[in-house]
Formats: C-alpha cells, structure tokens, sequence
C-alpha cells in the first residue's frame, strides 16, 4: 500500500500539469461554470502569458524571437475555432480558413525553430570547441 501511495505521488511530482488539469476542472464542476467559456477564458490567460514572456524576453535581450510571436498567433486562432465551433449556426468557411491559417503558423513555427539565429551560434561554438 504504501508502494502505491509513493508511486502516485512521485506521478504528481512529476506531473504537475495533470495535477493543476485536475483541479481546475474540479472547481469548474463545483462552480458550475460553463465548460466552453472556461475553455476559451484559459486560452486567453495562454495568450495573455506568452504576451508577457514576449515582453520580458525583448527587454531583457533586445531581441524578439519569432517563435513567441508565432505562438500567440497559433493560440489565439485556437481560442477563435473553438468559439466558432461552439456556435449553433456554425460558419464552416471561416473555420475551415482559421484552422488553414494555423496550420501556415506551424509551418512558420517549424522553418523558425529550423532555422534559428541561436542554433548557428551553437554550431559554431561547437565547431570552435572541438579544434
């Protein structure tokens, strides 16, 4: 028993997201709130931090990454398709644009993740390291 008590709390140790998943979703039950506007409130909050993170990572080193811009976009045009689902009168044209906008967002998250500044630099710090 105790083996077992160990193991589930070494899980939650290690994985919080599932913990913090848990209990939000049990105060949501408890308040009685609407699940989708939950939903759509959390990607919010998402978009609102990557906004900051953005922010302190351009004050901090003068540079603006592409990839926290990037990841705005993407969350908020999820936080758009799932308020555009969720409607009776679903307007499947300008979902069907959104998720083909997020999906352009991805191939750019890709290529820029690729094709970093930062990994160069790495690479000639490497090669530097082993003459």
């Amino acid at each position: 028993m105790r083996k077992a008590i160990l193991k589930i709390r070494n899980y939650f140790e290690n994985n919080y997201e599932f913990l913090a998943a848990t209990v939000i979703f049990i105060i949501i039950l408890a308040a009685k709130l609407d699940f989708q506007k939950t939903i759509v409130l959390m990607l919010e909050f998402i978009v609102i931090m990557e906004v900051m993170k953005m922010i302190s990572d351009f004050i901090k080193k003068a540079k603006l990454r592409l990839r926290y811009v990037i990841d705005i976009f993407i969350i908020f045009l999820i936080r758009d398709v799932i308020i555009y689902t969720s409607r009776s009168e679903k307007d499947y044209f300008t979902i069907l644009f959104l998720l083909f906008v997020i999906l352009i967002f991805f191939i750019f998250r890709i290529l820029a993740i690729k094709y970093s500044p930062s990994k160069k630099d790495i690479f000639i710090k490497e090669e530097i390291d082993e003459k």
